[in-house]
């Protein structure tokens, strides 16, 4: 229907955010998918109902004209934006003799500048309607310093992005209909590991709680989601 709300994801072409835009079809949002992989979008629009429901655009979220053309895609197609979920990352091996320069270098644009990007290019929309939903997807690793781990590093900057952000609404701009969350997850059965793991979580679980905190009343924020495996101790 033309005023179901519209959901917009970055990292959607596979794992938790691939998992996160079918929760969110089901639970009755249009979807805007970003990614760098097209191909893989275009099958997951084609899932989720074509053109009317869901619209897929090439988007690497390091690169602020194709954040900017995401945005203006999903207001050219469905006139608005009710949430975005920053969801864009990927991970490095630990040690800090590992990896190449490269490799960390786009880690971090990718997991850091990218969510600024996205928070940058969506908040003037939220501002003008004065409501709105940033989801973040955190990590445990965000939580507590892991032996050698830069991407650790990455998440905790995720997590202050996310309270930063939360603050300025209130504070600099007296917005009260714009809601921030971090979701940060646990062990997690996605392409983050080279070795698939077992007794982890699964993508729709991420995706339900994604949606678990967009369904909310709009007088509840739901600041943080950490959400684990049963089996993962720490």
């Amino acid at each position: 229907m033309a005023d179901d709300p519209v959901l917009l994801i970055t990292g959607a072409s596979s794992g938790i955010g691939a998992a996160t835009a079918r929760e969110a079809a089901e639970a009755g949002y249009r979807v805007v998918l970003g990614a760098r992989r097209k191909k893989e979008l275009d099958k997951l629009a084609r899932e989720l109902g074509g053109a009317e429901r869901a619209i897929a655009r090439s988007c690497d979220v390091t690169n602020w004209p194709d954040v900017e053309g995401i945005v203006e895609a999903a207001l050219g197609r469905f006139g608005r934006i009710d949430a975005v979920f920053a969801n864009a990352g990927f991970g490095a091996k630990r040690g800090f003799l590992e990896e190449s320069v490269s490799h960390w270098k786009a880690m971090i644009e990718t997991n850091v500048l990218g969510v600024a990007l996205t928070v940058r290019a969506t908040l003037p929309t939220f501002l003008e309607q004065d409501s709105g939903h940033f989801v973040i997807t955190g990590s445990v690793a965000g939580r507590r310093a892991l032996a050698g781990s830069l991407y650790s590093a990455t998440k905790w900057a995720v997590g202050a992005i996310a309270e930063s952000l939360r603050q300025e609404v209130r504070q600099m701009h007296g917005s009260s209909g714009i809601r921030v969350t971090l979701v940060a997850p646990g062990m997690t059965d996605t392409e983050f590991f080279d070795q698939r793991p077992g007794n982890a979580l699964d993508g729709a679980d991420i995706g339900r709680a994604v949606v678990y905190a967009l369904k909310q009343p709009a007088h509840v924020d739901v600041n943080e989601i950490l959400i684990r495996p049963a089996s993962q101790p720490t």
